[in-house]
Protein backbone atom coordinates (compact mmCIF):
# COMPACT_ATOMS: atom_id res chain seq x y z
CA UNK A 1 0.00 0.00 0.00
CA UNK A 2 1.42 3.68 -0.82
CA UNK A 3 2.59 5.48 1.60
CA UNK A 4 1.64 9.26 1.93
CA UNK A 5 4.78 11.73 2.11
CA UNK A 6 4.42 11.85 6.11
CA UNK A 7 4.81 7.89 6.34
CA UNK A 8 0.54 7.83 6.91
CA UNK A 9 -1.33 4.86 5.02
CA UNK A 10 -4.03 6.40 2.36
CA UNK A 11 -6.97 5.20 4.92
CA UNK A 12 -5.18 6.59 8.05
CA UNK A 13 -4.58 10.17 5.58
CA UNK A 14 -8.40 9.66 5.08
CA UNK A 15 -9.36 9.65 8.58
CA UNK A 16 -7.25 12.42 9.43
CA UNK A 17 -8.29 14.41 6.69
CA UNK A 18 -12.31 13.47 8.12
CA UNK A 19 -10.94 14.85 11.28
CA UNK A 20 -10.16 17.83 9.53
CA UNK A 21 -12.77 18.37 7.61
CA UNK A 22 -15.61 18.92 10.02
CA UNK A 23 -17.33 18.49 13.09
CA UNK A 24 -20.85 18.16 14.02
CA UNK A 25 -23.39 21.12 15.21
CA UNK A 26 -26.89 21.62 14.98
CA UNK A 27 -28.08 22.97 10.99
CA UNK A 28 -29.29 25.84 13.68
CA UNK A 29 -26.26 27.08 14.45
CA UNK A 30 -25.39 26.82 10.56
CA UNK A 31 -28.23 28.86 9.16
CA UNK A 32 -28.48 31.70 11.99
CA UNK A 33 -24.69 32.56 11.05
CA UNK A 34 -24.55 32.16 7.71
CA UNK A 35 -27.13 35.57 7.15
CA UNK A 36 -23.25 36.90 7.19
CA UNK A 37 -22.56 37.78 10.79
CA UNK A 38 -19.28 35.71 9.62
CA UNK A 39 -19.33 35.11 5.94
CA UNK A 40 -16.07 36.38 5.98
CA UNK A 41 -14.22 34.16 8.29
CA UNK A 42 -16.16 31.05 6.65
CA UNK A 43 -14.91 32.30 3.14
CA UNK A 44 -11.32 32.11 4.51
CA UNK A 45 -11.97 28.56 6.30
CA UNK A 46 -13.51 26.98 3.26
CA UNK A 47 -10.39 28.20 1.15
CA UNK A 48 -7.87 27.10 3.64
CA UNK A 49 -8.98 23.29 3.82
CA UNK A 50 -9.61 23.39 -0.11
CA UNK A 51 -5.91 24.06 -0.40
CA UNK A 52 -5.00 20.91 2.32
CA UNK A 53 -8.06 18.22 1.88
CA UNK A 54 -9.51 17.50 -1.47
CA UNK A 55 -12.90 17.80 -1.59
CA UNK A 56 -12.96 14.11 -2.99
CA UNK A 57 -11.15 13.25 -0.01
CA UNK A 58 -13.63 14.39 1.94
CA UNK A 59 -16.25 12.15 0.09
CA UNK A 60 -13.99 9.14 0.61
CA UNK A 61 -13.21 10.11 4.40
CA UNK A 62 -16.96 10.16 5.52
CA UNK A 63 -18.08 6.71 3.35
CA UNK A 64 -15.28 5.08 4.77
CA UNK A 65 -15.96 6.26 8.55
CA UNK A 66 -19.49 5.87 7.70
CA UNK A 67 -18.60 1.26 6.74
CA UNK A 68 -16.25 1.47 9.84
CA UNK A 69 -17.60 3.28 12.81
CA UNK A 70 -20.13 2.01 15.19
CA UNK A 71 -21.49 5.13 16.33
CA UNK A 72 -24.73 5.15 17.03
CA UNK A 73 -25.09 1.26 16.84
CA UNK A 74 -26.41 0.21 20.03
CA UNK A 75 -30.20 -0.65 20.51
CA UNK A 76 -32.45 -1.46 22.96
CA UNK A 77 -36.04 -2.97 23.08
CA UNK A 78 -38.21 -0.57 21.33
CA UNK A 79 -41.28 1.40 22.10
CA UNK A 80 -43.69 4.00 21.47
CA UNK A 81 -45.24 5.88 23.92
CA UNK A 82 -48.42 8.34 23.07
CA UNK A 83 -47.46 12.29 23.81
CA UNK A 84 -50.75 13.73 25.51
CA UNK A 85 -51.11 15.34 21.93
CA UNK A 86 -51.01 12.08 20.50
CA UNK A 87 -47.56 12.22 19.08
CA UNK A 88 -46.05 8.65 18.99
CA UNK A 89 -42.75 8.87 20.84
CA UNK A 90 -40.03 6.45 19.83
CA UNK A 91 -38.77 4.73 23.20
CA UNK A 92 -36.23 2.27 23.21
CA UNK A 93 -35.18 0.26 26.81
CA UNK A 94 -31.80 -0.89 27.43
CA UNK A 95 -29.22 -2.57 30.35
CA UNK A 96 -29.55 -5.41 32.11
CA UNK A 97 -31.43 -3.99 35.37
CA UNK A 98 -34.86 -5.11 33.38
CA UNK A 99 -34.09 -8.20 33.60
CA UNK A 100 -34.43 -8.74 37.36
CA UNK A 101 -37.15 -11.25 38.35
CA UNK A 102 -40.42 -10.39 39.20
CA UNK A 103 -41.27 -13.06 41.84
CA UNK A 104 -39.35 -15.61 43.86
CA UNK A 105 -37.30 -16.12 46.38
CA UNK A 106 -33.36 -14.44 47.37
CA UNK A 107 -30.57 -16.47 48.43
CA UNK A 108 -31.95 -14.94 52.07
CA UNK A 109 -35.11 -16.01 51.77
CA UNK A 110 -36.48 -12.62 51.10
CA UNK A 111 -39.08 -12.13 48.22
CA UNK A 112 -38.11 -10.89 45.13
CA UNK A 113 -40.83 -8.66 45.58
CA UNK A 114 -39.29 -6.65 48.77
CA UNK A 115 -35.93 -6.24 46.92
CA UNK A 116 -34.79 -2.93 46.58
CA UNK A 117 -35.91 -1.84 42.70
CA UNK A 118 -32.45 -0.49 40.83
CA UNK A 119 -32.63 2.80 39.51
CA UNK A 120 -34.29 3.66 36.32
CA UNK A 121 -32.00 6.35 34.48
CA UNK A 122 -33.59 7.83 31.81
CA UNK A 123 -31.34 10.32 28.80
CA UNK A 124 -33.19 13.21 26.97
CA UNK A 125 -30.92 14.07 24.12
CA UNK A 126 -30.17 17.84 22.43
CA UNK A 127 -32.03 19.87 19.78
CA UNK A 128 -31.31 18.56 16.39
CA UNK A 129 -30.04 15.13 17.99
CA UNK A 130 -31.33 11.96 19.01
CA UNK A 131 -31.07 8.75 21.55
CA UNK A 132 -28.21 7.76 19.67
CA UNK A 133 -26.46 10.83 20.59
CA UNK A 134 -25.75 9.09 24.11
CA UNK A 135 -23.98 6.39 22.59
CA UNK A 136 -20.87 5.81 24.88
CA UNK A 137 -23.28 6.49 27.85
CA UNK A 138 -25.52 3.69 27.01
CA UNK A 139 -22.43 1.40 26.52
CA UNK A 140 -20.60 2.21 29.64
CA UNK A 141 -24.21 1.66 32.02
CA UNK A 142 -25.41 -1.08 30.87
CA UNK A 143 -24.92 -3.45 33.42
CA UNK A 144 -27.11 -3.79 36.20
CA UNK A 145 -29.64 -0.05 35.38
CA UNK A 146 -32.58 0.24 34.03
CA UNK A 147 -31.82 2.33 31.45
CA UNK A 148 -34.67 4.56 28.69
CA UNK A 149 -33.28 6.48 25.97
CA UNK A 150 -36.20 8.43 23.76
CA UNK A 151 -36.27 10.10 20.45
CA UNK A 152 -37.75 13.97 21.59
CA UNK A 153 -41.13 15.21 19.18
CA UNK A 154 -40.14 15.38 15.67
CA UNK A 155 -36.54 14.30 16.08
CA UNK A 156 -34.53 11.15 15.39
CA UNK A 157 -37.27 8.14 15.03
CA UNK A 158 -40.19 9.99 16.57
CA UNK A 159 -43.26 11.19 14.98
CA UNK A 160 -43.38 14.61 13.90
CA UNK A 161 -45.47 16.97 16.31
CA UNK A 162 -49.14 16.60 16.06
CA UNK A 163 -49.63 20.13 17.61
CA UNK A 164 -47.35 21.66 15.50
CA UNK A 165 -48.58 20.12 12.51
CA UNK A 166 -51.91 21.60 13.98
CA UNK A 167 -50.23 25.28 13.68
CA UNK A 168 -49.85 25.16 17.53
CA UNK A 169 -46.52 26.64 18.62
CA UNK A 170 -43.42 24.21 19.68
CA UNK A 171 -41.96 24.97 23.56
CA UNK A 172 -40.20 23.37 26.23
CA UNK A 173 -43.13 23.16 28.36
CA UNK A 174 -44.71 20.64 25.75
CA UNK A 175 -41.20 18.63 26.41
CA UNK A 176 -41.60 18.40 29.59
CA UNK A 177 -45.18 16.81 29.33
CA UNK A 178 -42.87 14.52 26.78
CA UNK A 179 -40.65 13.42 29.06
CA UNK A 180 -43.82 12.62 32.19
CA UNK A 181 -45.67 10.62 29.19
CA UNK A 182 -42.57 8.08 28.99
CA UNK A 183 -41.60 7.62 32.33
CA UNK A 184 -45.41 7.03 33.23
CA UNK A 185 -45.32 4.78 30.50
CA UNK A 186 -42.00 2.43 30.78
CA UNK A 187 -40.94 3.15 34.47
CA UNK A 188 -44.22 3.76 36.78
CA UNK A 189 -42.48 2.53 39.54
CA UNK A 190 -38.97 2.61 41.27
CA UNK A 191 -36.24 5.65 41.89
CA UNK A 192 -35.95 7.73 39.28
CA UNK A 193 -32.67 9.44 37.50
CA UNK A 194 -33.18 11.76 35.01
CA UNK A 195 -30.08 12.52 32.50
CA UNK A 196 -30.57 16.06 29.90
CA UNK A 197 -27.90 17.47 27.32
CA UNK A 198 -28.32 21.08 25.66
CA UNK A 199 -32.25 20.74 25.23
CA UNK A 200 -32.67 17.74 27.20
CA UNK A 201 -31.48 19.87 30.36
CA UNK A 202 -33.98 21.82 29.49
CA UNK A 203 -36.81 19.30 29.19
CA UNK A 204 -35.68 18.02 32.29
CA UNK A 205 -36.19 21.43 33.68
CA UNK A 206 -39.58 21.95 32.42
CA UNK A 207 -40.76 18.63 34.18
CA UNK A 208 -39.55 19.88 37.27
CA UNK A 209 -41.80 23.00 36.84
CA UNK A 210 -44.17 20.93 36.10
CA UNK A 211 -44.27 18.16 38.56
CA UNK A 212 -42.14 18.86 41.82
CA UNK A 213 -44.16 16.03 43.59
CA UNK A 214 -42.30 13.76 40.93
CA UNK A 215 -39.02 14.99 42.39
CA UNK A 216 -39.77 14.65 45.84
CA UNK A 217 -41.40 11.22 45.70
CA UNK A 218 -39.24 9.34 43.58
CA UNK A 219 -36.32 10.87 41.62
CA UNK A 220 -32.80 10.04 43.06
CA UNK A 221 -30.67 12.25 41.14
CA UNK A 222 -30.29 14.71 38.07
CA UNK A 223 -28.03 15.29 35.52
CA UNK A 224 -28.03 18.32 33.71
CA UNK A 225 -24.99 18.62 30.72
CA UNK A 226 -24.05 21.38 28.51
CA UNK A 227 -27.38 23.40 29.69
CA UNK A 228 -28.59 26.42 30.65
CA UNK A 229 -31.83 27.28 33.16
CA UNK A 230 -32.35 30.82 30.68
CA UNK A 231 -30.91 34.19 29.28
CA UNK A 232 -30.05 32.13 26.28
CA UNK A 233 -30.88 35.32 24.38
CA UNK A 234 -27.66 36.72 26.00
CA UNK A 235 -25.26 33.88 24.77
CA UNK A 236 -23.05 35.80 21.88
CA UNK A 237 -21.79 32.40 20.36
CA UNK A 238 -18.37 33.49 20.19
CA UNK A 239 -18.88 36.44 18.80
CA UNK A 240 -18.22 40.20 19.10
CA UNK A 241 -20.65 42.27 20.90
CA UNK A 242 -21.96 43.91 17.51
CA UNK A 243 -21.96 40.60 15.90
CA UNK A 244 -23.53 39.10 18.70
CA UNK A 245 -26.93 41.54 18.50
CA UNK A 246 -27.07 41.14 14.93
CA UNK A 247 -27.37 37.60 15.03
CA UNK A 248 -30.25 37.63 17.73
CA UNK A 249 -32.26 39.70 15.71
CA UNK A 250 -31.83 38.27 12.20
CA UNK A 251 -31.64 34.89 12.72
CA UNK A 252 -35.40 34.22 14.21
CA UNK A 253 -36.65 35.74 10.98
CA UNK A 254 -33.78 33.22 8.67
CA UNK A 255 -35.24 30.03 10.56
CA UNK A 256 -38.39 30.90 10.35
CA UNK A 257 -37.99 31.21 6.15
CA UNK A 258 -35.98 28.55 5.43
CA UNK A 259 -38.34 26.25 7.31
CA UNK A 260 -40.95 27.21 4.63
CA UNK A 261 -38.41 25.98 1.57
CA UNK A 262 -37.74 22.63 2.81
CA UNK A 263 -36.65 21.27 -0.74
CA UNK A 264 -34.65 24.04 -1.28
CA UNK A 265 -32.48 24.41 1.69
CA UNK A 266 -31.93 20.78 2.08
CA UNK A 267 -30.51 20.38 -1.79
CA UNK A 268 -28.31 24.06 -1.40
CA UNK A 269 -27.12 22.63 2.21
CA UNK A 270 -26.05 19.18 -0.10
CA UNK A 271 -23.90 21.74 -1.89
CA UNK A 272 -22.47 24.37 0.67
CA UNK A 273 -21.36 20.69 2.83
CA UNK A 274 -17.81 22.93 3.02
CA UNK A 275 -19.23 25.56 4.44
CA UNK A 276 -21.07 23.75 7.09
CA UNK A 277 -17.66 21.62 8.00
CA UNK A 278 -16.41 25.20 9.52
CA UNK A 279 -19.49 26.27 11.86
CA UNK A 280 -20.02 22.07 12.92
CA UNK A 281 -16.16 22.50 13.98
CA UNK A 282 -16.50 25.55 15.51
CA UNK A 283 -20.06 24.47 17.42
CA UNK A 284 -20.02 20.84 18.79
CA UNK A 285 -16.26 20.67 19.31
CA UNK A 286 -13.54 22.37 21.52
CA UNK A 287 -10.83 20.33 20.79
CA UNK A 288 -9.41 19.33 17.02
CA UNK A 289 -8.14 15.98 18.23
CA UNK A 290 -11.49 14.25 18.00
CA UNK A 291 -11.64 10.66 16.68
CA UNK A 292 -12.68 11.10 13.02
CA UNK A 293 -15.56 8.78 13.61
CA UNK A 294 -17.15 10.66 16.17
CA UNK A 295 -16.88 13.53 14.17
CA UNK A 296 -18.55 11.67 10.82
CA UNK A 297 -20.94 10.79 13.75
CA UNK A 298 -21.79 13.86 14.78
CA UNK A 299 -22.42 15.04 11.58
CA UNK A 300 -24.64 12.43 10.53
CA UNK A 301 -26.81 13.09 13.69
CA UNK A 302 -27.08 16.68 13.04
CA UNK A 303 -27.45 16.56 9.46
CA UNK A 304 -30.69 14.25 10.14
CA UNK A 305 -32.85 16.40 11.29
CA UNK A 306 -34.76 18.40 8.78
CA UNK A 307 -35.13 22.34 8.38
CA UNK A 308 -38.73 22.77 9.06
CA UNK A 309 -37.67 20.68 13.19
CA UNK A 310 -35.08 23.90 13.43
CA UNK A 311 -37.10 25.76 12.47
CA UNK A 312 -39.99 24.84 14.83
CA UNK A 313 -37.96 24.68 17.77
CA UNK A 314 -35.45 27.06 17.27
CA UNK A 315 -37.39 29.95 18.41
CA UNK A 316 -38.29 28.19 22.00
CA UNK A 317 -34.82 28.41 23.28
CA UNK A 318 -35.18 32.85 23.89
CA UNK A 319 -38.25 31.63 25.96
CA UNK A 320 -36.87 28.93 28.17
CA UNK A 321 -36.85 30.49 31.98
CA UNK A 322 -36.35 27.94 34.27
CA UNK A 323 -34.46 29.07 37.16
CA UNK A 324 -37.51 28.98 39.69
CA UNK A 325 -37.79 25.30 38.29
CA UNK A 326 -34.55 24.39 40.22
CA UNK A 327 -36.30 24.18 43.47
CA UNK A 328 -37.61 20.93 42.55
CA UNK A 329 -33.74 19.55 42.62
CA UNK A 330 -32.63 21.10 46.23
CA UNK A 331 -31.64 18.49 47.96
CA UNK A 332 -31.09 16.12 45.33
CA UNK A 333 -27.89 14.50 44.41
CA UNK A 334 -27.46 16.55 41.29
CA UNK A 335 -24.57 16.64 38.79
CA UNK A 336 -24.40 19.97 36.67
CA UNK A 337 -21.43 19.39 33.43
CA UNK A 338 -20.29 21.57 30.43
CA UNK A 339 -17.32 21.97 28.65
CA UNK A 340 -15.38 24.91 29.15
CA UNK A 341 -15.56 25.75 25.76
CA UNK A 342 -18.92 25.20 24.68
CA UNK A 343 -20.36 28.27 23.05
CA UNK A 344 -23.74 27.40 22.87
CA UNK A 345 -24.49 26.91 26.34
CA UNK A 346 -21.12 28.63 28.10
CA UNK A 347 -20.03 26.83 31.31
CA UNK A 348 -20.88 30.36 32.85
CA UNK A 349 -24.56 29.02 33.07
CA UNK A 350 -23.81 25.89 34.26
CA UNK A 351 -22.25 27.88 37.53
CA UNK A 352 -24.95 29.83 37.52
CA UNK A 353 -27.14 26.87 37.72
CA UNK A 354 -25.14 25.46 40.20
CA UNK A 355 -25.26 28.59 42.61
CA UNK A 356 -29.13 27.52 43.30
CA UNK A 357 -28.54 24.26 43.37
CA UNK A 358 -26.80 23.42 46.91
CA UNK A 359 -24.91 20.53 47.18
CA UNK A 360 -25.07 19.89 43.59
CA UNK A 361 -21.66 19.04 41.96
CA UNK A 362 -20.26 21.28 38.55
CA UNK A 363 -18.15 19.63 36.52
CA UNK A 364 -16.20 21.63 34.05
CA UNK A 365 -14.09 19.39 31.43
CA UNK A 366 -11.43 21.53 30.28
CA UNK A 367 -11.53 22.44 26.22
CA UNK A 368 -14.11 20.31 25.24
CA UNK A 369 -17.41 21.78 23.41
CA UNK A 370 -20.81 21.22 22.70
CA UNK A 371 -21.18 17.89 22.50
CA UNK A 372 -19.32 17.40 25.67
CA UNK A 373 -20.37 13.71 25.73
CA UNK A 374 -19.26 12.51 22.58
CA UNK A 375 -16.13 14.53 22.08
CA UNK A 376 -14.98 13.30 25.91
CA UNK A 377 -16.79 10.16 26.95
CA UNK A 378 -14.29 9.31 29.86
CA UNK A 379 -15.03 12.13 32.35
CA UNK A 380 -18.87 12.33 31.20
CA UNK A 381 -19.36 8.56 31.80
CA UNK A 382 -17.60 8.45 35.39
CA UNK A 383 -19.24 11.18 36.52
CA UNK A 384 -22.32 10.12 35.52
CA UNK A 385 -20.92 6.69 37.66
CA UNK A 386 -20.31 9.40 40.24
CA UNK A 387 -23.85 10.56 40.54
CA UNK A 388 -25.38 7.29 39.77
CA UNK A 389 -23.72 6.04 42.98
CA UNK A 390 -25.18 8.75 45.48
CA UNK A 391 -28.38 8.30 44.32
CA UNK A 392 -28.65 4.73 44.91
CA UNK A 393 -27.78 5.40 48.10
CA UNK A 394 -30.16 8.80 48.43
CA UNK A 395 -32.91 6.31 47.13
CA UNK A 396 -32.03 3.01 49.04
CA UNK A 397 -31.88 1.26 45.42
CA UNK A 398 -30.69 -1.87 44.83
CA UNK A 399 -26.59 -1.86 44.50
CA UNK A 400 -25.24 -0.85 41.81
CA UNK A 401 -23.00 -3.50 39.42
CA UNK A 402 -19.81 -4.19 40.30
CA UNK A 403 -18.85 -2.33 36.45
CA UNK A 404 -20.56 0.85 37.41
CA UNK A 405 -18.92 1.18 40.49
CA UNK A 406 -15.73 0.27 39.34
CA UNK A 407 -15.97 3.46 36.81
CA UNK A 408 -17.15 5.42 39.48
CA UNK A 409 -13.69 4.21 40.89
CA UNK A 410 -11.62 5.31 38.15
CA UNK A 411 -9.48 8.61 39.02
CA UNK A 412 -10.13 11.70 37.08
CA UNK A 413 -9.52 12.04 33.35
CA UNK A 414 -7.32 13.96 32.00
CA UNK A 415 -8.78 17.71 31.91
CA UNK A 416 -11.56 17.60 33.95
CA UNK A 417 -12.47 18.76 37.72
CA UNK A 418 -15.40 18.95 40.08
CA UNK A 419 -16.41 21.69 42.23
CA UNK A 420 -18.89 21.91 44.87
CA UNK A 421 -21.78 24.19 44.29
CA UNK A 422 -20.35 27.26 46.18
CA UNK A 423 -17.00 27.54 44.02
CA UNK A 424 -17.09 26.95 40.33
CA UNK A 425 -13.70 27.36 40.24
CA UNK A 426 -12.23 23.93 38.70
CA UNK A 427 -8.78 23.44 38.53
CA UNK A 428 -7.89 20.71 35.58
CA UNK A 429 -6.11 17.34 36.62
Amino acid sequence: MTEAPDGTSPVAAVAKAAGAAGTGVSRAGLIGISVGVLAAGAAAGVAMERLTVGRAMRRRARAELEAAAPYGSLRGRPRTVAAPDGTELYVELDGTGWDEPDGGESDGGESAGDRPEPLTVVFSHGYCLNQDSWHFQRAALREGLRLVFWDQRSHGRSERSRSYLAGEPAGIDQLGGDLKAVIDAVAPTGPLVLVGHSMGGMTVMALADQHPELFRERVAGVALVGTLAGDWNEVSLGLPTVGAKLFKRVAPGVVKLLGRQVELVEASRRIGSDVAAVFYRKFSFGGRDVDPGVVRFAEQLLDATPIDVVAEFYPVFGAHEKYAALAALHGLPALVLAGTKDLLTPSAHSEAMVERLPGAELVLVEGAGHLVLLERPEPVDRELALLLRRAADFAGAAPLSPAVLALAEEPPVDGAGGAAAHDPAVDPV
